[in-house]
């Protein structure tokens, strides 16, 4: 293990776009990052990660010593992401792997003190050029665009609908009904992120790239961290366009309805695993604003038995019990024919495990799959209940999508 202290430097978004130009330059892959609060750090830089499709049971399998901190020391690990499980039998399959990701022995880590750091598993010296990348990134925002194009909202009204006869039928109390834009991409999705992360903030942004695409996802939303024995969850289920009153998030029935049903998924989810009485409710309906919304929040926690692996976690509560519904197993058959397109990245996860720190992970919301021909898709759902009004479901998507589809640079004729 080695740490060395780099100091001030740049922003995130600085450091890797000028870690991606040096990748360029080089010949080498490009950076992966997790930029946000992720580990107790505001970031978190592989400056190169060989990310390579791999089968989804293989995604973020590290073995190692797990300490009771989730930081400050990370060294290295795993990054990479694993898609939402779940198809639609007569729709295109997604066009990028169902999982990705690669290892890397060294990060780049900036504290919340604005410190950076370079950290290794093995003893290998910070390379002159990641320090210098770090000290002074002269790397300057480059142009990108991408032409979206919005879903088909009559299609998204017939699968609310559906979801609502469900709901009054008593085969579902509440699910996550979803639809796509979809685009078409020039620019490097580097650019793109880079960007996007300067102008929204997002909590949980992560950003992993190959030969096969990239996922550039700007979730505000926590999934799963496991930090030794203990586990945490923070489903979002209420949004409102950040301009209103957050306090009627509070007061609106529908939203409070759906956040409490998902975090009950949540404990039944978590406690099929966690010691018995270990299951808490640390913090329930706490309102936080995330890019142009506000959300209910709510935080479960549980305590593991030790030999609990990152395996067994994804086995007992993946997909992320707030893009699904309840009950869970019933309400994933009912949306794979209620949606119109197979979710692909969006509604997975994105993250990194680490053999010094343990593991943190997104829930893929906010998020922009590229494909290697310029394709993009970005993808928008939310919870429906008994209360769900499907003209308001369908504003609460656009509200969703807004941060991203505001952002865009021209691209430069030439």
């Amino acid at each position: 293990m080695r740490i060395e202290r780099i100091g001030e430097g740049g922003t995130p978004a600085e450091v890797l776009r000028a870690l991606g130009r040096l990748a360029a330059e080089r010949h080498e892959a490009p950076p992966a990052a997790l930029i946000g609060d992720w580990f107790g750090s505001r970031a978190i830089l592989a400056p190169t990660v060989r990310a390579t499709p791999v089968q989804p049971t293989h995604a973020f399998d590290v073995t190692g010593r797990s300490p009771d901190s989730g930081g400050p020391v990370i060294g290295g690990g795993w990054i990479g992401y694993r898609s939402y499980p779940d198809r639609v039998a007569a729709a295109p399959a997604p066009t990028l792997p169902e999982s990705a990701g690669g290892w890397t022995d060294s990060v780049l880590r900036q504290d919340t003190d604005g410190c950076w750091w370079y950290e290794s598993l093995t003893e290998k010296r910070c390379p002159p050029h990641w320090s210098a990348a770090v000290a002074r990134p002269r790397a300057d925002p480059r142009s990108w665009h991408i032409d979206w194009t919005p879903p088909d909202r009559a299609a998204h009204r017939r699968g609310v609908e559906q979801c609502l006869e469900a709901i009054r039928e008593g085969e579902v109390y509440q699910a996550c009904v979803c639809t796509h834009f979809r685009g078409r991409a020039q620019g490097d999705p580097l650019d793109f992120f880079a960007d996007a992360v300067e102008a929204t903030g997002p909590a949980r942004a992560a950003f992993v790239a190959g030969e096969w695409g990239a996922v550039a996802s700007l979730s505000p939303e926590l999934y799963l961290a496991r930090h030794g024995d203990r586990v945490t969850s923070s489903p979002i289920k209420g949004t409102l366009p950040i301009a209103g009153d957050p306090d009627l998030l509070r007061a609106s029935t529908k939203d409070v309805a759906e956040n409490v049903m998902i975090v009950d998924l949540v404990r039944n989810d978590l406690g099929r695993l966690a010691r018995p009485g270990s299951v808490t409710v640390t913090d329930l309906l706490g309102v936080y604003p995330a890019p142009g919304v506000w959300h209910l929040v709510s935080t479960v926690a549980a305590t593991v038995p030790t030999g609990t692996t990152t395996a067994d976690l994804l086995d007992a509560s993946f997909p992320p019990a707030s893009v699904t519904g309840c009950p869970k197993h019933r309400a994933r058959q009912l949306l794979s024919r209620w949606e119109e397109s197979s979710r692909g990245v969006y509604c997975g996860t994105v993250g990194f495990t680490t053999p010094q720190a343990g593991t943190e992970l997104n829930v893929a919301i906010r998020t922009v799959e590229f494909d290697p021909d310029g394709g993009a898709r970005l993808g928008v759902g939310g919870g429906i209940t008994i209360d769900s009004d499907p003209d308001a479901e369908w504003q609460e998507c656009l509200d969703k999508a807004s941060s991203i589809l505001s952002l865009g640079l021209p691209i430069a004729p030439p």
